[in-house]
């Protein structure tokens, strides 16, 4: 039962690393909030995708400061409550 939670685990944090890339890059595409954002975002995806598949693609390799990097997930929704509600709201048309 172990074992499977540790794999169940690893595919959510690469679909997790997966939503944070995609997400990261509708932000970096934003005209409304910094472009550093985006490419932060997109860099800690990747970080936990590459995280997760460490034990199959690198199994020696000692990637121990990705989950620290995880950190960077953080600030995204910091500027969104510090900074975020001060957007202009655009009209809509009809």
């Amino acid at each position: 039962m172990l074992n499977s939670f540790r794999y169940t685990w690893s595919v959510s944090l690469i679909i997790f690393g997966i939503h944070l890339c995609l997400v990261g890059y509708l932000t970096y595409r934003s005209r409304y909030i910094p472009r550093i954002l985006g490419i932060l975002l997109f860099l800690v995806g990747l970080g936990w995708v590459v995280y997760s598949l460490r034990p199959y693609l690198y199994p020696t390799a000692d990637f121990g400061f990705i989950p620290l990097v995880g950190f960077g997930e953080l600030i995204f929704p910091l500027w969104l409550v510090i900074r975020g509600w001060k957007i202009p709201q655009q009209p809509v048309h009809s």
